[in-house]
């Protein structure tokens, strides 16, 4: 059973970055690193975590990392005889939020592996999954409460049109959706499906990492409702994480005026920098390992592809944004830090 002050706390709106990966230089599991990291979110003051998702490389399913990775960051997010959720520095529950994929036999492994560690929710992709799509995820359902995940076609995911998402929120124990088309008509879609289908337990979050600021301050009306994007589940959220909490913060009150309309500019310039846009995001995790890396919470930029990499004139962008918005880094909090996390 999902804790009830997580996923009260979740259908607030709040931080939840997706947690990456950390590997040895020879390519094996950095416990130690990967330690450091959930320290780092939580320290930042995150509301959730989310593991074995993108950013954690869905190969960690083919090197038998799954488990061990899940387990990982809930210990460490959660002390012996602590709450029966995650708790960070503000002392509410964190949701815990597993990575769910697959065709649905494996999904329901996954699922099932997820609950009994403890996890609150499961980030369930549909990359692929192209035909009975809804009863797929009815029968995720039945396991563990479910948040949709709309991953853009770049990355491995697929297009599911306004049908789909309609017939989506008639499923009990949907408590969310992460939208990460990158694509304002798809956005536009689930957000009309869930407003048009009078649900109001749904909450919204934004994954499209090139437009994280507007998503956030736009009511979006349909059929006499306003509905709102009340927090945000990103990759670009795993770098400069405690900016991206005070920045959500400060989101969740305010209106639209000049200076975030420029703010959103330039967290989008950072996030193509970072997610290597210009290579049609080619780059996009070791873009984020290498941020994390100058920080010191990383050694290198290692996935578990051997061919994955930076992509041309990446390191070039980062460094250009590094010098561009320095008021976005939050170099200085972890500084501060690393040498406990990193015990």
């Amino acid at each position: 059973m999902a804790n009830s002050r997580a996923l009260e706390r979740f259908h607030r709106g709040t931080v939840i970055p997706a947690h990456p990966l950390a590997l040895t230089n020879d390519g094996k599991f950095d416990e130690r690193r990967q330690r450091a990291l959930t320290r780092y979110y939580l320290d930042a003051g995150v509301g959730g975590l989310a593991v074995a998702v993108h950013s954690t490389q869905f190969a960690i399913r083919d090197c038998g990392l799954l488990e061990p990775v899940l387990a990982l960051a809930l210990t460490e997010a959660r002390p012996r005889g602590s709450a029966p959720s995650p708790t960070g520095t503000s002392g509410e529950p964190v949701i815990a939020i597993a990575g769910v994929c697959g065709p649905t036999k494996q999904a329901i492994r996954e699922a099932t592996l997820a609950k009994e560690l403890g996890y609150d929710a499961a980030l369930l992709s549909m990359a692929a999954i192209t035909a009975n799509e809804i009863e797929h995820v009815r029968a995720i359902a039945e396991i563990i409460p479910v948040v949709g995940f709309y991953l853009q076609p770049a990355v491995g995911g697929r297009v599911l049109p306004y049908d789909f998402w309609r017939k989506f929120a008639e499923i009990d124990n949907v408590i969310g959706i992460k939208m990460a088309p990158f694509n304002r008509y798809q956005t536009i879609d689930v957000v009309r499906a869930i407003a048009e289908s009078g649900r109001d337990d749904i909450t919204l979050y934004t994954g499209n990492d090139d437009n994280i600021v507007l998503d956030l301050l736009t009511p979006h009306r349909f059929a006499g409702k306003t509905v709102r994007i009340k927090g945000g589940l990103l990759g670009h959220w795993a770098v400069w994480t405690r900016r991206a909490v005070e920045l959500h913060a400060q989101l969740q009150t305010a209106e639209p005026t000049n200076d975030l309309l420029q703010l959103a500019i330039e967290v989008t310039d950072s996030n193509a920098a970072f997610l290597d846009a210009a290579n049609n995001f080619h780059g996009c995790i070791p873009g984020i390992h290498e941020v994390l890396r100058r920080q010191g919470l990383l050694t290198n930029l290692r996935t578990l592809d051997p061919a994955e990499s930076l992509g041309p004139g990446q390191l070039d962008e980062i460094d250009r944004v590094y010098r561009a918005y320095p008021h976005l880094s939050d170099d200085a909090f972890v500084a501060e830090n690393l040498d406990r996390w990193l015990q």
